[in-house]
């Protein structure tokens, strides 16, 4: 059974090029995004603290919704989650298989041809070579590539690069989705085609952690929320409730 559970996690990032003067830092530390500090040890490195003191509980059939400003620490929980970001500090438990359906051309190869970089991709998401052959007719004809995948992908559109990549992350089912709102499929033509799929992959998957900026995508998709606020969780609970909280700190 899929679980998550985080304790106490905190990321941050050194920033060794940043001024640290301390009109400055007041400055930015105003501004959207996480919090920036100098270094205890030299005063010359900044760092920004990008999560604080997270703490998730996730269990088989849990949606969730990260809501938040540009900055908010969203995007570096599902990192986290997907284990591309390690913390600083705190315990990360992370039960089951996870897709991360953010970054998905990430592991592609723009020397290799499509075929290639179908396995490459594939083994990216922890499949074997056997799987990913099994699997290779079904995810050419939903690209529709045709004779393009036996070009490198570097002759490819960007959109000709997205439906690759959105093919072979769909084509196994996780135990956890991290999803975000920002994931493109390429041209309209095959914009529909894939909603579909993606609706059929999410109805199937245990948990599902999604970062939007639209309020009926996670309402529709999530029965409660993180509200994040400079990385910290500023609210836990029911979506509807996260949401009004939401639209109280923008002033709607």
């Amino acid at each position: 059974m899929a679980s998550i559970t985080l304790e106490n996690v905190s990321v941050s990032f050194p920033v060794y090029s940043a001024s640290t003067r301390s009109l400055k830092n007041r400055l930015i530390q105003s501004a959207t995004g996480g919090q920036i500090r100098a270094d205890t040890v030299s005063q010359r490195i900044s760092v920004v603290q990008a999560l604080q003191d997270i703490n998730i509980t996730l269990e088989d059939g849990d949606r969730l919704g990260l809501i938040g400003h540009n900055g908010a620490g969203k995007t570096t929980l599902l990192r986290v989650l997907g284990g591309i970001y390690e913390p600083n500090s705190g315990r990360v438990d992370v039960q089951g298989s996870t897709v991360p359906l953010f970054d998905i051309a990430l592991g592609m190869n723009q020397e290799s041809t499509g075929y290639e970089n179908i396995i490459l991709r594939g083994l990216f998401l922890g499949l074997s070579r056997q799987k990913i052959h099994a699997m290779m007719d079904e995810i050419a004809e939903f690209t529709e590539l045709g004779d393009f995948l036996d070009l490198p992908i570097r002759t490819y559109s960007a959109g000709m690069q997205m439906r690759l990549a959105f093919a072979v992350s769909t084509s196994v089912v996780p135990d956890i989705l991290l999803l975000d709102e920002g994931i493109g499929a390429g041209d309209a033509s095959f914009l529909h085609k894939a909603r579909e799929r993606l609706e059929r992959f999410t109805e199937r998957v245990s948990i599902i952690v999604l970062s939007s900026h639209s309020e009926d995508l996670v309402r529709s998709m999530c029965s409660k929320s993180l509200l994040m606020e400079h990385g910290r969780v500023v609210f836990a609970g029911p979506t509807d409730e996260a949401l009004e909280r939401y639209r109280a700190m923008r002033g709607w």
